[in-house]
């Protein structure tokens, strides 16, 4: 979203519990959620800020994706300044970890928005899930991704041009390492075998490959020319790809057709192979579990109602990939402002959060083919980010 996005609340209390009882046996997947509820727009895209005090982050259960259900709601600050990746939840579904991008603070008698500086460590074995522990990483921690063994997490730090390297132990969760960076980085996500990362660069219009040895992560200067404004990355399952959503707008939508950039990971150095057109404004972006298909979320002036490219719904852009082709298939009205997607670990479903209506669009896929449900699962707040357990 808008180059700032806030984050607001008093930690509080540990937990408000929406279950009496929670079992972690039965509550496979998960999927977790950012509710942020300091920004909201006017009819002209300006933002409208309020006090913080009532973020939430939510923990779904998605046994039933049709109907999920709330377990745990804590009153952690969270943001929707920047792409919609800054939470996720480790491999064996232990813990979740959620950047807090951007704080809203007083500035005489008006409201200001500044950068934060804290990741939040959720241990969600515990009976409810509860706030672990609070790490301080760099300046505005935003996209930020865990990698495939569980045991590392990187932080893109879009005010301190850093990414974050992260030890993770259970819920002992450490800085181990900051990688320094010419620009701002917007997200930075793993490849499967956990060798490598990508850095989205986003004022750069690149993306930058990092290098991962054990514990120790290195910025190898092979960078990649994606379309203008990058904020969201995704790798395919087989490692073979990896798609950018290309925002076009500097954080929001402006009217004119966006791309996603196809990069060849197999290549050497990877490489960018093919630009497909999406919709006006990509930020959610996600692959599914098969690596068959891939579906941006757009923006659609949505949060802009006086623009002349205002639509009062976003929509999603479904992607086919086969093998290293890429072509986009579908276009599908969801909600209003559509930030995060997330499919189901069965790739059955897919799950898309619509900020300005408070919901989520539950869309099925079969096959190839992806098709609304017409059903919503209503949350109590503005869905900024979410993302699926494994």
């Amino acid at each position: 979203m808008p180059a700032y996005r806030a984050v607001g609340l008093s930690l509080g209390a540990a937990v408000l519990l929406c279950n009496l009882t929670f079992n972690p046996a039965h509550a496979k997947p998960f999927m977790i959620v950012g509710l942020d509820e300091k920004v909201l727009w006017d009819d002209d895209g300006k933002p409208i800020l309020s006090a913080p005090g009532k973020d939430q982050v939510l923990i779904l259960d998605l046994a039933n994706p049709e109907n999920p259900k709330t377990i745990a709601s804590l009153p952690l600050k969270n943001s929707v300044v920047g792409p919609p990746v800054n939470l996720d939840i480790d491999p064996t579904g232990s813990i979740a970890l959620v950047a807090d991008s951007v704080d809203v603070t007083k500035d005489g008698d008006a409201l200001k928005q500044v950068p934060d500086n804290k990741v939040y460590v959720i241990g969600l074995k515990a009976n409810p899930p509860k706030l672990a522990a609070t790490v301080t990483v760099g300046k505005q921690p935003s996209g930020l991704s865990i990698s495939p063994d569980g045991k590392m997490a990187l932080v893109a730090n879009r005010g301190d041009n850093s990414v974050s390297v992260l030890s993770i132990n259970g819920t002992d969760v450490k800085v181990t390492d900051t990688i320094a960076l010419p620009d701002s980085v917007a997200h930075v996500a793993f490849t499967p075998d956990g060798k490598r990362a990508l850095a989205v660069r986003f004022p750069a219009h690149k993306v930058s490959v990092l290098d991962i040895a054990g514990d120790k992560v290195t910025y190898n200067k092979v960078d990649l020319p994606t379309g203008q404004w990058p904020y969201n990355v995704a790798v395919t399952p087989n490692g073979k790809l990896a798609l950018t959503a290309d925002n076009g707008g500097a954080g929001s939508s402006d009217g004119s057709v966006d791309t996603t950039s196809v990069i060849d990971l197999e290549a050497s150095p990877p490489r960018i192979i093919d630009r497909v057109v999406v919709g006006d404004g990509p930020e959610g972006f996600a692959i599914s579990p098969k690596g068959d298909l891939a579906v941006a979320a757009i923006l659609r002036g949505s949060n802009m109602k006086n623009a002349y490219y205002y639509h009062k719904d976003g929509s999603l852009t479904v992607l086919k990939i086969d093998g290293k082709k890429v072509t986009k298939t579908q276009d599908i009205e969801v909600g209003g402002l559509p930030e995060a997607v997330a499919f189901t670990p069965d790739g059955k479903y897919l799950l898309a959060g619509n900020y300005l209506t408070e919901d989520f669009s539950i869309l099925k896929v079969d096959g190839g083919k992806v098709s609304d449900t017409g059903k919503r699962f209503k949350v109590p707040g503005h869905p900024a980010s979410a993302r699926m357990g494994h």
